[in-house]
């Protein structure tokens, strides 16, 4: 049985603007060294699945360095990653995707050049440690023609994402995208033989059964569904018609997934790294998260009381204090500092001189992200004191009360906000 892998890289991330201003938003860093694209590619590599195609449009060309630069394969590590991108028709138009499935199918004649039985179909910005094969080896004993990775969620998430209705079999017999009518969620709550059958712990609020918008497709269900319903998107289009067919199913998941939706949700799930092991588990030798190599020294602590954190390689700390922080490649902070509940992204690119990107002396900062190449002056107070909910500003704003120092933003001495 062949599989190859779909990833669909090409999205705007709008709602995790700023930082996708400068980035596309595989390509935001995520845990200090790792791109968020590196996550469902080495979910397939270790899954065994070594053939992917990786779809790409919004600001991709540093997406594309970075697969480069990072996945190799070689006689002795067989594989190919290929990335697809929007081409000119006859008469030199870009033939931009209007949505996931348009992306897929104007792919199609590319795609199927591989001699895959199923198609996996993931998207680039979730995280998550999943072995593919089981679910691989479930859509084949259920002989479905499409499978949904699901879990349970509850009503927050629930409004965000496609929401499921099984029989007892696993059979999806009803699918919505995101809804918002009170009515219609109540329709789609679990039942308490749900987490029964699944053995899994019965929550005392409503409980649904999300889409991850992991999706497993036989070759031939893929091309007559991109055929037969010309639509632009699998959530909001073409999965209800595929349901409607009859023969998809639910293959239910209990492990750790986040789908980096939001700033909040991006904030969260990395410093869940630092101080819980709730999170991405990106310890485990035997299925490593993989990301570019960088052949950087260890980090060189001067000085700094650390707790909770993680200090990535190439760092110069001589801090007075780091807590609960990602502190990313060649990142340089100075002497008296405070950096408290912070994601500093670092500089994936060597820069000359080296580490001129820093945060100076005697700063203090909570609650922020720092993007990459940016610069901090000394004595600079970075703490919300108006305690914005939202604010757009030079170089610096504000979602869902976490401030973010955009990109290429230089912070001059003093300056408080």
């Amino acid at each position: 049985m062949k599989v190859t892998t779909i990833i669909l890289a090409g999205g705007q991330g709008t709602r995790l603007q700023p930082l996708t201003t400068h980035h596309s938003k595989p390509a935001v860093c995520y845990g200090g060294r790792y791109r968020l694209i590196d996550i469902p590619i080495s979910n397939s590599l270790n899954s065994d699945l070594r053939q992917i195609f990786v779809i790409t449009q919004y600001l991709p060309e540093e997406l594309h360095h970075h697969i480069h630069q990072t996945y190799r394969f070689d006689t002795n590590h067989p594989g190919s990653l290929e990335i697809l991108s929007p081409q000119k028709n006859i008469d030199g138009e870009l033939q931009l995707y209007a949505g996931t499935a348009d992306a897929v199918r104007k792919n199609l004649p590319f795609i199927l050049k591989s001699p895959a039985d199923y198609f996996l179909i993931l998207s680039g910005d979730q995280l998550y440690n999943i072995n593919f094969q089981e679910m691989i080896q479930f859509a084949k004993s259920k002989n479905a023609e499409l499978t949904i990775a699901s879990l349970s969620v509850s009503e927050k998430d629930a409004r965000r994402m496609g929401l499921l209705s099984i029989d007892s079999q696993n059979k999806v017999v009803d699918f919505i995208e995101k809804p918002q009518d009170p009515q219609i969620l109540h329709k789609f709550e679990l039942s308490s033989r749900f987490f029964e059958n699944f053995q899994i712990s019965e929550p005392q609020t409503p409980y649904y059964l999300g889409s991850m918008g992991i999706y497993v497709f036989t070759r031939e269900a893929l091309c007559s569904l991109l055929h037969s319903d010309q639509r632009n998107d699998f959530g909001y289009h073409l999965i209800t018609t595929a349901v409607k067919k009859g023969n998809t199913v639910a293959h239910v998941y209990k492990g750790y997934w986040e789908d980096i939706g939001t700033v909040a949700s991006y904030y969260e799930a990395n410093l869940c790294l630092a101080g819980s092991d709730k999170g991405l588990n990106t310890y485990d030798q035997k299925n490593p998260i993989y990301t570019r190599p960088t052949f950087l020294p260890g980090p060189k602590i001067k000085s700094a009381k650390i707790s909770q954190s993680i200090v990535c390689e190439g760092c110069i700390i001589e801090a007075e204090e780091i807590s609960n922080c990602i502190i990313g490649f060649r990142s340089h902070i100075k002497q008296g500092s405070i950096i408290r509940d912070t994601i500093m992204m670092g500089n994936h690119f060597r820069n000359e001189p080296e580490l001129d990107y820093w945060i100076g002396e005697n700063c203090h900062i909570e609650k922020t992200i720092i993007d990459e190449r940016v610069q901090i002056g000394d004595r600079v107070k970075i703490t919300n004191k108006n305690k914005h909910i939202t604010f757009d500003g030079d170089g610096i704003f504000v979602r869902d009360g976490i401030t973010i120092i955009t990109a290429g933003t230089t912070i001059p001495d003093g300056y408080e906000f």
